[in-house]
Parts: structure tokens; C-alpha cells; sequence
């Protein structure tokens, strides 16, 4: 069997243990998280060969056989003696630390060959600072563990890793990759960018337009700003392009929007149910918490497209190129996707878990493909596309688990000698008795902490050590965890470590410092937006409806007005007149009051009345 059939036949493998265990329930804790593991490894080593395609490749296979195998063992060992483990407390053993060291050394492979050094980086930092951070002077330091004691914390229980983090990857978040993929390949993914395109085509700046909502629409479910950009970078990038728009502003116009796709619920980077079990609280009031942010982090993205689009003069896109309304809205291609998000909707309204209700989706989800491709596809057609959404999901499920399963052992840590508590009361310390300097610190640091990093392990990070900083000074946990959440998110657009620009500059063919500076431009707003998290309990839906509205219309003076004023944007037509106006309802947006949003949008509507009436007379 050659390389590739391998990789594939694990990849379906790992796909039909996920829609199992959706379907009937998980198995014990330590035993799913285990299996999981064990599978995504294997298919990690096969995805990423050592030394693929050069002349010490047979030295580089050796290794990938020597790490599976010792991680197949470790996996094994641990469903093996599940009952030992959870009962009797074990005491580190040689093998038990032999096991250990050889499981956690396959995962920072992994991480290193799928994600780079920096993240395998900081769990090593982090296994140095738990065997050595007693002899670092002052507050730094702690009382000392050794090689068994950090044994049994990370192998020899479910506080390590076997923790939370990982038993998400191995149920919600790993059904939820199962969902996505097969939505994608039944023909969704196609159906966002020719919605997109409708949308937004034929408005000034339409092919940058169509890029924001299709990067919106496809972020929702797939939740990875680098795979957006890479799925639909690849067709609105070129289509800008082809259209005159400069290269650099393409690519960063496509990298913001994608962006924006892991702060979107449902999935959010696979943080929404990460953030749930770290706070005890439903995954529902998460992504309710969530919508609004996002909502006004793609509203601001398309303004500031728009008056970009204006002074630019930006071409529209030809009629000729968009699609019909009649295509999009066809029932083969609707129908499933409304199966999938019925299906997931009476699963949670249901009160299933959100793994069961994801099952749901699915099932729906292919039962109205197969149905509305009767007489269209053939038999073996459908099959191909639902083997390979399960394909496809295997390998998504790669990353994802080695990620999460590093970064439990890097919390494990952080807990075990309290460098998280050491850390927020520094934070606190320096910033005094001001809330406003604290959220400052934390969120610089959370921009530097997640650069590199994808987003749930850049969340994660900043959730254990910063966000404990928020609620100290007083801020509700449900913002304090979005607020450093979205800052480690922008990470991926904010030089020098912006991989999101990255992969829209190699798309666009050009480099990517200038890239970054439109892509900070273009962004500028989003870095405002999570302060008002801070600001307006309403921006997560929990002050009533009141509450709500006022949050609301604040964001929307707020994401209005800041692009209007660093675009140079007209209001009334003086220059002066606009910019005084539009840094007064910046002003009222961010002073919590009942009644300074509405007066903030008085003035923009006002402001705007008055340059129509004034365009209106002068010509």
C-alpha cells in the first residue's frame, strides 16, 4: 500500500471513530482521549514525513516508525490501565517516565513539522520552567517538582495530557471539523463564494467586498485564518488582481477578512468550546457572547473596504462574472446546508451534547446530499465526496489535536508551579489601580504571546496567563476571555510574525512587509473593537435588552465613524467639519452612557444629511 493510501485510509479512519463516538457517545475520558491521540499521531507521521524527498529520507522513516510506535504504546498502555490510573494515583515508574518522555516528544514533533517551532518551543519553556524554575531567583521561582512528580502530573491522570484540552479535540471540536469538512464537500464551500459574490460584487471595491463576505461566511465553519485564506485566498486574491487592485491590498484585504473567520461563531477556531469548559459555562452563552463583536469586527472590515474602494476608485466586478440568483439559490445546492444547520440547531435545542447535536448536523447533512444528487451524481460520485469530506476531516483533525494535546501539557505546567497567578499579579502590579492600563498590558502582550501560534493554542496560552489579570481588576469572565481571545487573534495580521499575511502575500506573488501595512490599515478598527467587550456588558448579551441595544448602537457609531476618519471619508464635505465630527462620536461611542451611543449616530446621520443636502445643491 503507498504512502498516500495510508495517510488516507487513517485520515477515514479517524473520521469514522469521530462520527461514532458523536453518534453513540464518547468511551471513558482517558480511553477516547487516548485513542484519539494514537490515531492523529500515526496519521501526523504520515502526513509529515521526515526527510520527505531528500537522500537521508530511510534515517528520517526510521524515526517516524520509532515515535509512532512508542507513542502507540504510550497510548495503549494508558486504555490499558485506565482503571489503575483513575483509582489508585499511581506512582511514577521508569516506563511510566520513559512513556511519558517519548508521547510527549512525538507531539512537539508534530507541532514543530505542522505549526513551526515557536509553539513546541513554549511547552519546552514551559517542562524547564516545572524541573528547574527553583533555582530562578525572586518571585520566579518555586519549590521544585521532579522528572516523577511531572510524570504523573502529564501521563498518569487527566490534569495533563490527558486534560481538558484534549478530551475538547477528541469529541466537540473533532465532530465539529467532521461537519465542517462534509458541508465544505457537498457543495457549501462553492455556495458561500457565489453568495459572496452576488452580495457584493457590484458595489465599489466589489471583488475586496466579495473576499470579506466569502472569507466571513467560509471562516464561520472552518475557524483557521490560514486555511481562509488559503481556501478562498486562492480565488479572490487573483480575481482583485485580474480587476487592477494593487497586489499588496489584495492579499490584505483577503488575510483581514480571514481573520475575522476564528472570531466568528459557531466555531471560532475550535476556542468556543475551549472557552466553555474553561469557564463552566454553556457552549450557547459563548458563541451568544460572541456574535456581536463579530458582527462589528466584519462590519468595520467592509467599511473600511468601501471608503478605501471610493478614494481608490476601485473597479467593480462585470456583470458577466457573477453568478445567477436562480443557481445559488437552487434547492440541491440550499438544501443541504439548511439540513446541516437544522440538524445542529435541534440537537442544541434538544439539549444534546454539542458533539450529538454536530452528529445531527451531519446526519442531515448527508442524507439531503444523497437525496437532492439523486439522478445528478452517480453512486460512486457521492460516496467519493462523502469519503473524502471524511478524509479531509481526518487530516484537519491533525493539527488540532497535537496542538491541544501540547498546549494541556503547557497548562499543566503553568498550574503545577503558578506562573499564571505570578504573572497576572505582576500585570496588576505595574498597571496600579487603573483597569484601563491592565486591559492595555494585556492586550500588547496577547498580540505578542499569539503571534506564530494557531488560534486555539494562541488562546489558550493567553487564557491561562492573562486572562486571571482581567477578572483580578473587576472585568466579567465572558469578556475577559473574548477581550484577550480576539487580541491573540489579531496576531496573525500584526507584524512581524503575521502568518495569515504570510500565506495572502505568497498567494498575490508579492512581499509581505507591504502587505502587512495595508493589512494593518485595513484592520486598524478591529483592534478597537474588543475594548468595547470592557466597556458595554450588553456586548455580550448579558445587561438585558437594553443593555444589548445600547452595546449595539455604540458599536455601530464606533466601527462607522473610526474608518471614516482614517480614510479621509466625507460627512458634510469640509474636511475639518468631518474629522471634529467623527472624533466626537468616537468620543461618545467608547463613554458608557444610555444615551451617548444614540447621540454618537445622530451626528454621523446628521453629518450625513447635511453633505447629501450640500452635494445635492452644488450640483
Amino acid at each position: 500500500m503507498s504512502h498516500a493510501r495510508i495517510a488516507k485510509v487513517l485520515a477515514i479512519l479517524i473520521g469514522a471513530f469521530v462520527f461514532y463516538t458523536a453518534a453513540t457517545g464518547p468511551f471513558e475520558g482517558l480511553i477516547q482521549r487516548a485513542i484519539f491521540l494514537a490515531l492523529v499521531s500515526a496519521l501526523g507521521f504520515a502526513l509529515y514525513p521526515l526527510g520527505a524527498g531528500k537522500s537521508w529520507r530511510p534515517l528520517g522513516l526510521a524515526i517516524d516508525l520509532g515515535l509512532v510506535a512508542v507513542t502507540l504504546t504510550a497510548c495503549t498502555y494508558v486504555v490499558v490501565n485506565y482503571d489503575r490510573i483513575m483509582t489508585t494515583l499511581p506512582w511514577a515508574t521508569p516506563l511510566d517516565m520513559a512513556l511519558t518522555a517519548g508521547l510527549v516528544l512525538s507531539v512537539l514533533e508534530l507541532g514543530r513539522r505542522t505549526v513551526g517551532l515557536i509553539f513546541p518551543g513554549l511547552v519546552m519553556a514551559g517542562l524547564a520552567y516545572a524541573l528547574f524554575g527553583q533555582y530562578l531567583p525572586g518571585g520566579l521561582g518555586h519549590r521544585g517538582f521532579d522528572a516523577a512528580f511531572v510524570t504523573e502530573t502529564i501521563f498518569l491522570g487527566d490534569l495533563g495530557i490527558w486534560g481538558m484540552l484534549t478530551g475538547v479535540a477528541a469529541t466537540v471540536i473533532a465532530a465539529f471539523v467532521l461537519f465542517g469538512a462534509l458541508l465544505l464537500h457537498s457543495g457549501g464551500g462553492q455556495t458561500f463564494i457565489d453568495l459572496a459574490m452576488r452580495l457584493g460584487g457590484r458595489q465599489p471595491g466589489g471583488a475586496a467586498k466579495i473576499a470579506t463576505i466569502a472569507s466571513g461566511l467560509f471562516g464561520m465553519i472552518s475557524g483557521s485564518a490560514v486555511a481562509n485564506v488559503a481556501t478562498t485566498g486562492n480565488f479572490t486574491i487573483p480575481m482583485m488582481i485580474r480587476l487592477g487592485y494593487p497586489r499588496p491590498f489584495a492579499a490584505a484585504v483577503e488575510a483581514v477578512a480571514s481573520t475575522g473567520g476564528q472570531i466568528a461563531p459557531p466555531i471560532m477556531g475550535a476556542a468556543a468550546f475551549v472557552m466553555a469548559e474553561i469557564l463552566g459555562v454553556p457552549y450557547t452563552t459563548v458563541i451568544l457572547g460572541a456574535i456581536m463583536p463579530a458582527i462589528l469586527f466584519y462590519v468595520s472590515v467592509f467599511v473600511t473596504v468601501h471608503f478605501v474602494a471610493l478614494r481608490r476608485n476601485l473597479a467593480i466586478v462585470p456583470e458577466d462574472d457573477l453568478p445567477a440568483w436562480a443557481a445559488i439559490l437552487a434547492p440541491r445546492r440550499v438544501a443541504p446546508i439548511v439540513a446541516a444547520l437544522g440538524g445542529l440547531g435541534i440537537g442544541i435545542w434538544l439539549g444534546r451534547s454539542i458533539a450529538t447535536a454536530a452528529f445531527y448536523g451531519i446526519a442531515g447533512l448527508m442524507a439531503v446530499f444523497v437525496v437532492t444528487s439523486v439522478g445528478r451524481l452517480s453512486l460512486r460520485e457521492m460516496a467519493r465526496r462523502i469519503v473524502d469530506g471524511f478524509a479531509d476531516a481526518g487530516k484537519g483533525m491533525v493539527i488540532i489535536g497535537v496542538l491541544l494535546a501540547g498546549a494541556q501539557v503547557l497548562v499543566s505546567m503553568i498550574n503545577l508551579t503558578g506562573i499564571g497567578v505570578t504573572l497576572s499579579s505582576l500585570i496588576v502590579t505595574l498597571a496600579g489601580d487603573s483597569t484601563v492600563l491592565v486591559a492595555l498590558i494585556v492586550g500588547v502582550v496577547c498580540l505578542i504571546m499569539g503571534m506564530g501560534l494557531p488560534t486555539t493554542a494562541a488562546y489558550v496560552l493567553v487564557a491561562a496567563v492573562l486572562a486571571p489579570a482581567m477578572t483580578a481588576v473587576g472585568f466579567d469572565p465572558l469578556a475577559a476571555h473574548l477581550f484577550v481571545f480576539y487580541y491573540a487573534t489579531l496576531s496573525v495580521i500584526t507584524p512581524p510574525v503575521c502568518i495569515a499575511v504570510f500565506v495572502g502575500a505568497g498567494i498575490a506573488r508579492t512581499d509581505w512587509l507591504p502587505t502587512a501595512g495595508e493589512a494593518v490599515r485595513l484592520g486598524a478598527v478591529t483592534y478597537v473593537v474588543p475594548f468595547l467587550l470592557l466597556l458595554y456588558p450588553g456586548m455580550t448579551m448579558q445587561a438585558g435588552i437594553f443593555g444589548v441595544i445600547e452595546a449595539a448602537l455604540a458599536g455601530l457609531a464606533l466601527v462607522l465613524a473610526l474608518p471614516g476618519l482614517l480614510s479621509g471619508a466625507r460627512l458634510t464635505g469640509r474636511r475639518v467639519v468631518d474629522s471634529a465630527l467623527f472624533l466626537g462620536v468616537i468620543a461618545l461611542a467608547i463613554w458608557p452612557h444610555p444615551v451617548t451611543p444614540f447621540a454618537a449616530l445622530g451626528i454621523l446621520i446628521g453629518g450625513w444629511t447635511i453633505g447629501h443636502v450640500r452635494r445635492k445643491v452644488l450640483a
